[in-house]
This record gives C-alpha cells, structure tokens and sequence, in this order.
C-alpha cells in the first residue's frame, strides 16, 4: 500500500514509532534497530510493509530498506508472522541476521523473545538460499590484473566489512584460511565460520 512514510517522528515507544505526515499520524510496529536510528521530532522515512486482515490493519515500518527485505523475506517462512519478525530483527539486525543464515548460526537466533530451537531452524533452511541470492555483499570475479586467490581474499575482507566486522576482526579470522583456489564467497564463509567459533 504505502512504500515509505517520511515525516516527523511524534511517539516513540517500545516496539512502536508514529510518523506524522501531513498531520496524520501513522503508528508503524517495528523493531529495537529502527527505533535506535530515530530521534523524537525529527523529519525520518520508514520503508514499510502493511498487514491487513479481517479484524486489523498493521503498518510496519523500518529505517533501511535492507530490514524491510529481511522482514518480508521472515515472513516467507512457515510459521513466522510479523510478531516473531519483529522479534528476530530487533534481536538480530539485518548484517547479524545474514551472518546467521550464512553461518547457520541458531544459537543467535533463539536469543529472540517467543523464536524458539525448531522456528530458528525453519529460518535457517529455509532463508539460506535466499539470502545467498539476495545478500548485496559483492562477490564478483576478480580484476585480471591481479593474482586470482589475492583478488578473491581482498573481496572477502571488503565483503566482510560491509557486514560491520571491524580489521581486527577480519584480520583474526582470516588467519590459517587457505585462500589460494578459493572463490570470494568460500572465503567469506570460513571466515564467518571462524568468527562464530571464537
């Protein structure tokens, strides 16, 4: 219905934000991260997804677009409405969330209030080629200037970056990963592997 609401943010509260456009105050449902990127009476857009059903209509809303893909994307998996969504990304932001998919990371999913061992699972299997096609970290072929293994760990640690690791981190984790013969992506996931290990 709505791609974006861009106004001023009159009522911030746990879990909700109104967005004043126009004089009309839209209550948009959303998540610890959105509201941690929002200041009260200040000019803000939230992309947003509405929810109508017989008895409600629900607008959420969310400061990237980036969230909004990952909540459309929770949606898509059986038995996850927009309440255990919302639990999940105001637990595990969209970078985490990723890592976690990737990863196969339950442990960080189950950290959400009401997501339990077999919903974090379902997440798990059924995002993980999803996220795989949708993720905008760049794996594209290295320049044919550069030696191939040093192109691809290069795009690694930039991909890894995008992700908010700091070089410390990235340079910890890419210790003892044999990158010779190894594509971008294959790097990025040892090096996830590593940092969850740690």
């Amino acid at each position: 219905m709505f791609y974006y609401l861009n106004g001023k943010i009159t009522i911030m509260e746990p879990g909700l934000a109104v967005v004043d456009c126009g004089g009309i105050g839209f209550a948009c449902r959303t998540t610890s991260y959105t509201l941690s990127q929002l200041q009260l009476n200040q000019e803000a857009r939230l992309y947003t997804y509405t929810n109508i059903r017989e008895d409600a209509a629900e607008i959420f809303g969310f400061a990237t677009r980036e969230e909004l893909r990952c909540f459309e994307l929770l949606l898509g998996v059986s038995g996850v409405g927009p309440k255990a969504a919302l639990s999940l990304l105001s637990s595990v932001p969209p970078n985490r969330l990723t890592l976690a998919v990737m990863t196969g990371d339950e442990k960080a999913l189950t950290v959400a209030q009401g997501v339990g061992k077999k919903m974090a699972q379902r997440v798990l299997l059924e995002l993980k080629d999803k996220f795989g096609a949708q993720t905008e970290l760049d794996f594209s072929q290295p320049s044919a200037a550069m030696p191939t293994h040093e192109s691809h760990a290069a795009l690694a640690m930039a991909a890894l970056g995008e992700l908010g690791y700091s070089q410390a981190e990235i340079g910890a984790a890419m210790k003892g990963i044999k990158t010779e013969g190894a594509t971008t992506e294959e790097i990025v996931r040892q090096a996830l592997r590593a940092m969850v290990m740690r």
